[in-house]
């Protein structure tokens, strides 16, 4: 199958970054979210995003304006995935509301057309079967922020076709990613390790082991991780985090119990970057 047109869902920083690479990867781009003020944000960023490439020489000038001239913006769901090939949501981690969507997608969008979810850890299969068309379901998974990281982990669900995973690797490379297949289980590959390595940073952060600095420092230039898995929290988010770790709970026992650290930060409101404060702080426009 061939993919021309891409539907992404949801103006967040994880909708917009696969928007951005889509459109320089060629891609006719529609970015789709309910909020007005949100698609005006995240049209800011790519634009900001692409000068910032041509300016330090990362993105040629041509493309740039190519790529501005592919994306467009819309509210309206039915809009967004008309005459699409392939669309990608990136809605809240919320099962139950990723089930609804891919419901009215199977209706709304072609009956050709592939559906794809960014969903860093919920099950495939579930959402494939609010569907009519489970070969066409698939998990592409990026990462966070979308313009710099080279991983896309594609998950194959229980009834996930060969043609799909081909054009969804196809599509990924164009946007500049590396590839790898996941069987899908809970977390997938990084979600799952990523979230046992911070989990364990915040014990031993509350067991007083190392101040975060000192822990996000050991982990950079002991691990040569390039980022510390505090820093690592704070950009995702702790609440994403934490929704995360209760759901690998659930799945794979208590290996994953959430550390009462971070559920005490997510009910204080520390959130990470977007909030302004997390394990760090962080200034926040005025």
């Amino acid at each position: 199958m061939t993919v021309s047109h891409v539907a992404v869902l949801g103006a967040g920083i994880m909708g917009r970054g696969i928007a951005y690479v889509s459109a320089l990867g060629g891609f006719r781009t529609i970015l789709q979210d309910t909020s007005g003020p949100a698609l005006d944000r995240a049209g800011a960023e790519i634009s900001a995003l692409l000068e910032k490439g041509v300016a330090t020489g990362k993105v040629k000038g041509e493309d740039a304006a190519a790529a501005h001239k592919r994306l467009s913006t819309c509210q309206k769901l039915e809009d967004a995935v008309t005459g699409s090939d392939l669309v990608i949501e990136a809605v809240p981690e919320d099962i139950a509301l990723k089930v609804e969507l891919f419901g009215a997608l199977d209706r709304l969008a072609p009956a050709d057309a592939i559906l794809a979810s960014n969903t860093s850890s919920l099950s495939i299969t579930e959402m494939a079967a609010a569907t009519r068309r489970p070969a066409k379901v698939v998990g592409m998974h990026f990462f966070n922020p979308v313009h710099r990281m080279r991983l896309l982990e594609i998950v194959r669900a229980l009834e996930t076709g060969e043609e799909t995973l081909a054009a969804a690797a196809i599509v990924g490379e164009r946007m500049g990613k590396e590839c790898v297949v996941v069987r899908e289980s809970p977390g997938f590959v990084t979600s799952r390790i990523n979230a046992m390595i911070g989990n364990e940073a915040f014990y031993m952060l509350q067991e007083g082991v190392a101040s975060a600095a000192d822990i996000d420092r050991a982990l950079k230039l002991g691990l040569n991780h390039p980022m510390g898995p505090f820093e690592l929290v704070d950009l995702v988010g702790l609440d994403t985090r934490l929704a995360i770790l209760r759901f690998l709970h659930r799945s794979l026992g208590e290996k994953f119990r959430p550390c009462p650290l971070i559920e005490q930060y997510v009910a204080a409101g520390r959130l990470g970057r977007k909030s302004g404060r997390g394990v760090f702080d962080y200034p926040v426009a005025s």
